[in-house]
């Protein structure tokens, strides 16, 4: 590791309270404030990125729709646009409550920055209801733990990467990630259209399926388009690339924990006009699949 003054700001991953710390920030992150009838207001948290990180406003979205769904009804789908760039600001959420069925409620989410429409999302919910089963099996992949995390990667390259880059992109400390094979950041090699990607919560989080299923949202916006770079050897940190969520849809199948290892396991179809499709599989560590996810990006090659 190097002792750069650019990492000093890290927090103390040695100390025994730093994680649960990090932990109740993000899941306060997802607590929004009642402003109105159905209206709600969440802060934003600077992650690095130029433009507020999409998963946050997924995951505050979901909860402004939740909070006017009966507790009885869990969201089983999510299907959102990326408008505009968000700032790093409070985001104010307006929900319309468009049907309520016997088994279905479904509702519509704007999020608005300054009269600004910066993100839409239609939310489905469910009754608890027996029917058929199967699913995917989960591909092989080695133990979370035998990978570096995203942070540890970071540190250890040090004074290679540009100041600027160095915390850029980074999720939540509350959230841990460890990409499997990961490709250099720096000196990326063409491989296949996929990624493995371990995460979970670094400290407990409440016995609160909300909680969970936000935070998943939040976590599931981080890795799909890298899987559509792979193929041109390039990176975030190539320098050339612009890069911006477009849509996101999620499907919730199964009940899990964020505070137990998931494997988001991704892949990406296509790629042409500016734009990549990126998809993903999420499992918990004994081969549950619990949610799917899907993702449009534009991806633009600097001249």
């Amino acid at each position: 590791m190097t002792d750069s003054a650019a990492f000093a700001a890290l927090p103390d991953f040695n100390d025994p309270a730093t994680a649960p710390r990090l932990v109740a920030q993000l899941v306060e992150l997802m607590q929004l404030q009642g402003t109105g009838e159905d209206r709600f207001r969440g802060q934003s948290a600077n992650i690095g990125t130029p433009a507020v990180f999409g998963g946050q406003v997924l995951g505050q979205a979901l909860v402004a729709a939740s909070r006017t769904v009966p507790a009885d009804r869990a969201v089983h789908s999510m299907h959102a646009y990326f408008l505009l760039p968000g700032e790093h600001a409070p985001i104010d959420y307006t929900v319309h409550r468009a049907r309520d069925g016997r088994s279905f409620t479904t509702r519509h989410v704007i999020a608005k920055q300054e009269g600004r429409e910066i993100f839409e999302m239609a939310a489905s919910f469910q009754t608890r209801d027996d029917g058929i089963e199967h699913q995917d099996s989960m591909p092989a992949a080695p133990e979370p733990l035998t990978q570096p995390s995203e942070l540890e990667r970071r540190i250890a390259l040090g004074d290679r990467v540009p100041e600027n880059f160095r915390y850029r992109g980074l999720i939540s400390h509350g959230l841990e990630v460890r990409v499997v094979d990961a490709p250099d950041l720096l000196a990326p090699q063409p491989c296949p259209p996929q990624s493995l990607i371990w995460m979970r919560a670094v400290a407990p989080l409440p016995d609160d399926a909300l909680v969970h299923r936000a935070l998943l949202a939040y976590a599931s916006d981080n890795g799909l388009l890298r899987a559509a770079m792979n193929p041109h050897g390039i990176t975030f940190f190539s320098g050339r690339l612009r890069a911006a969520s477009l849509d996101h849809a999620m499907w919730f199948h199964r009940d899990f924990r964020l505070d137990d290892w998931l494997l988001y396991v991704i892949d990406s179809p296509s790629a042409q006009g500016a734009r990549a499709l990126c998809r993903g599989s999420i499992f918990t560590r004994d081969g549950r699949l619990v949610a799917s996810t899907a993702q449009e990006g534009m991806l633009r090659i600097k001249a």
